[in-house]
This record gives C-alpha cells, structure tokens and sequence, in this order.
C-alpha cells in the first residue's frame, strides 16, 4: 500500500471500529438486561429491539449510498454518524421496552455502511483492496471481541443505557476521525457520470453477494439469542462468558491470517469463500447436537470454528462487491448490499426471537443451518474478478 492508502484503510476501519464497537456493546447482555424494561417478558419484543436498527438501515442504505454516488461522501458519513448519535441517546434514555426499539430504529437509521466502503474503494487500488477491506473487516471482529470483554463488565456499573451514553460519545470520536483523519476523497469523483440502481439490480453476482451477506448476520445475529444460554448450561456465567468469546474471536483471526488469506492471495478466493460457508453450516448443526449435553470445550471449539468462518466472510464480500460494481454504481451497488446486510440483522433478531420462543434453541440452529445451506447452494457457481471458475488465474 501506498501512504495514503495506508491512512485512508486506517482512519476508514477506525471509523468502522467506533461505529460497531457501539453496536456490539449491547449484544452480549441485550437479550438479559432488555427483560428488566416494562414489555421484557415477550422473548419477540425483545428480539425486536435488538434487531430494530437493522430495518432502518435497510430502509436508508440504497438512498444514502446513491447520495455519496452524487454527492461527495464525507458529508453524507458525517450526516450518518450525527444520526446514529440521537438514536443512541434516545435509547439511553429509554423507560420501556417500545421506546427502546425506537431508539435501535433511531441508531439504524445512519446507515453509513455503504458510503464509507465505497469512499475505501475510491481511495485504495484494486490490486490492494481486499487487503483494505480486510483492515476493515479485523477491526470490526477486534470490536467485537473487545464488546464481549467489556460489556459484562460494564453493565453492573452503568446499566443498559450506560452502554447506549457510550455509543453516543464513540460515534461522535467518529465524526471527528472523518472530518480531520480521512484522506479527501477524489476530486474526480463528483465529475463521474454516475450507474443507475437498476443497473446493479441486474447484475447476477452482485444478488448472490447480496444474498450471502443476508444470511450472515441473520444467522449471526439469531444465534445468540441461544449461545449465552448454551454457554451458561455448559457452567459459565454470563459475566464469565467473555472468556469463551475472546480466545475464540482472536484464534479465528490467527487462521485467517495464517491460512486463509494466503490462500486468496495464490488466487483460492473461491474456495476459501464457499468453504468459510460451509463450515459455519457445519458449526450450526453442532451446536444442535451439544444441546443434549454442552461442555465448555465443545461450545468453545465450535464458536471459534465459526468466527472463523465468519470473520473470512465479514473480509472478502465487501471487497468482492467493489469488484464486482464499476466505480460510477460503487455507492448504489454497496448500498443494496448493505440493505441486506441490514435486513438479516432484523430478520435475525425479530424471526429469531420468535422462533425461540416458538421451539426453542433446537428451533434457531436448525433455522440457522437451513439458511445457510441455501446460501451455500445459490453462492456455487459464482464467478470471481480475475479468477476462472476452476481456481486461480493462469499467467
């Protein structure tokens, strides 16, 4: 990489880190602490809740996303972030469960996602993009490990909506990273004739992609509407659970870099994608089987065979998105990507709260599995940039 590239992948995946470091505070002790609002008896409003923000963000990606295509990105990322602000002080404030759910549709309504990877695709070249979007997608599973340490922690001290006064303030540190870290962006970019969102409609590899990232964070995010429960029959307590998460999100981050990322480099994209997934369907229909009896080795191995699977995943769609979209539709091609991204994350929660409540655990790792082995069927004869369909590219 280049300086500036460095700088753009650093302040970009910083920006990510800030944003999501917010959102993932929540999700370790959500499904707990929500039940202590008036309404937190009813397992789908709480599912609800959680997944609220994920609807809006559905509902505003394509729009903001087309916006940084004709406009330039930065103010549309700062316009994003001052609304994920409110959202987190409104359900801060909270007193009851609805007015939580409206605070999440608040946070999700700054649906940034797709401007500020289109504004990293702009800045890197393709030859070291996936390596940007890589930085990105490390930065968000450090997060994530870092809210599972911290938010156990945290909550005995400052509650819920403690955690929420958090987001708020590291999404304002976010705001102040765009505006004084990020590099500008192109002064080409606002002369390009810009793609229209019917262009990218039609592209059939842009909807498997679409498709992949849908089922991804449905899955990841109904999954743990059962994995701290799984956990706390396997004898850790909830505080404790960090404890598993974290050398398993760490150790998944060591494969990566050590195996899997090579392998993309010598040209296996392909089948490092397809096996990422098939293995998380295969992680999904084990915890299936630990419920007769989860110990804490065999929960433990499966979550980091997952988060290997799924931290794979969370590095290579974004980048194969940019790939695949030309430069004049990258704003509107990732917006309908994030779309999905962010309807999976409703539908995991809402569906996923009212399957638990419908047939229990078993009923969530065999929804789960299902979904994934559908993606897995439809993401089969994909096509990549620059690789033939039977390995990597000759020269």
């Amino acid at each position: 990489m280049t300086g500036p590239e460095r700088r753009a992948s650093a302040s970009l995946a910083a920006i990510y880190a800030l944003r999501m470091l917010g959102l993932f505070l929540v999700l370790p002790v959500f499904a707990l602490e929500a039940r202590h609002y008036p309404g937190g008896d009813d397992p789908w409003l709480v599912g609800l809740a959680m997944g609220a923000y994920g609807l809006t963000q559905a509902m505003l990606q394509v729009p903001l996303g087309m916006a940084s295509d004709r406009f330039r990105r930065k103010p549309v990322i700062l316009f994003g972030l001052a609304l994920f602000v409110l959202g987190s002080l409104l359900a801060a404030w909270a007193p009851s469960l609805p007015w939580l759910v409206a605070g999440r549709a608040l946070q999700g309504s700054g649906a940034i996602s797709a401007a500020v990877t289109a504004l990293l695709a702009d800045l890197t070249r393709e030859q070291v993009r996936t390596k940007s979007m890589a930085l990105v997608g490390i930065s968000i599973a450090l997060m994530f490990a870092l809210s599972l340490v911290l938010a156990p922690a945290l909550v005995p001290h400052i509650g819920l909506s403690g955690l929420f006064y958090m987001t708020a303030a590291l999404a304002l540190a976010g705001m102040a990273v765009v505006a004084w870290v990020v590099p500008a962006e192109p002064a080409e970019h606002v002369k390009q004739e810009r793609g229209g969102l019917k262009d990218v409609l039609a592209n059939p590899e842009l909807l498997r992609l679409d498709l992949g990232v849908f089922v991804l964070h449905a899955v990841q995010i109904a999954m743990w509407m059962s994995v701290p429960a799984l956990l706390s029959e396997a004898g850790i307590a909830p505080a404790a659970q960090w404890k598993v998460y974290l050398p398993a999100v760490l150790g998944s981050l060591v494969v990566l870099g050590g195996l899997l990322f090579r392998l993309e480099r010598k040209g296996y994209f392909k089948q490092v994608y397809l096996g990422t997934i098939a293995l998380m369907v295969l992680v999904q229909l084990g915890f299936l089987w630990s419920l007769e009896a989860p110990t804490l080795w065999g929960v433990s191995l499966l979550l980091g065979l997952y988060f290997v699977g799924f931290n794979a995943q969370e590095a290579s769609q974004p980048s194969l998105a940019s790939r695949l979209a030309s430069p004049s539709q990258r704003g509107a091609a990732l917006g309908v990507y994030n779309t999905l991204m962010s309807l999976g994350i409703f539908a995991g929660g809402s569906l996923g709260g009212l399957v638990v409540k419908t047939w229990g655990s078993a009923g969530i790792f065999i929804f789960s599995a299902a979904l994934m082995a559908l993606w897995l069927l439809r993401a089969w004869p994909m096509q990549v940039p620059g690789q033939t369909p039977a390995g990597p590219t000759r020269r």
